[in-house]
């Protein structure tokens, strides 16, 4: 649902660009898109990393898994996300709606996304920036790190292991996770990161596609 939900924001609305060729978008469907990618990308981050926590429940405490993740922990766990991203979504709107723009500005990307948004703007973006980037840190670093340790404990976990089915196993359940990880986080990094680097905005387009339409 939250990958539907995600490609929903941007690719029906640049279909039927393409379709018509046009490419306005009008200022409100502008803000409204930048919330709901915003919600629904945050989303795809914390649920990669819950999805983690519950391999590494699975696979090195298998006897607990079913008390551990119980529907109702389960369903907290959604629901936080789901708030914390609204609520994060919400500020970073709340800021645009502050800036200045010129009639008829041109984003340079295929949606709207808030650091494209903020290159176009007429007045001092210098707060939308720091808040950007903090959020960047605490919803992107947090994440990776809780990622990164559920995957320390599973291979610990895996070479304490004498059977090499199972261990095969193991590793046939975190593959897909894994790549999907590492497309998600790839690309939407290089995006951050070349839009503070580099004026240029095609290669971070082609990143943007990557994340929104092929990692779901």
């Amino acid at each position: 649902l939250s990958d539907i939900c995600f490609t929903s924001t941007t690719i029906p609305k640049m279909l039927v660009n393409l379709h018509a060729h046009s490419k306005d978008i009008s200022y409100r469907e502008c803000l409204t898109q930048v919330y709901f990618f915003m919600i629904f990308a945050g989303l795809d981050n914390f649920l990669l990393t819950v999805m983690a926590y519950d391999r590494f429940v699975a696979i090195c405490h298998p006897l607990h898994y079913m008390v551990i993740m119980n529907p109702r922990f389960c369903a907290l766990l959604v629901l936080m996300s789901w708030f914390i991203m609204s609520l994060v979504a919400l500020v970073h709107v709340l800021l645009i709606l502050r800036l200045t723009f010129s009639l008829e500005t041109e984003i340079p990307h295929f949606s709207c996304e808030v650091a494209q948004i903020l290159k176009v703007a007429r007045s001092d973006t210098f707060f939308n920036n720091i808040c950007l980037y903090l959020s960047a840190v605490l919803l992107g670093v947090f994440p990776v790190m809780g990622i990164l340790f559920s995957y320390s404990k599973i291979v610990s976990s895996l070479m304490r292991m004498s059977s090499t089915s199972a261990k095969n196993k193991a590793f046939s359940t975190c593959g897909s996770h894994l790549c999907v990880v590492s497309l998600f986080y790839g690309t939407a990094l290089g995006v951050y990161l070349s839009s503070a680097v580099t004026p240029s905005s095609q290669s971070s387009a082609i990143a943007s596609v990557m994340y929104t339409v092929v990692t779901p």
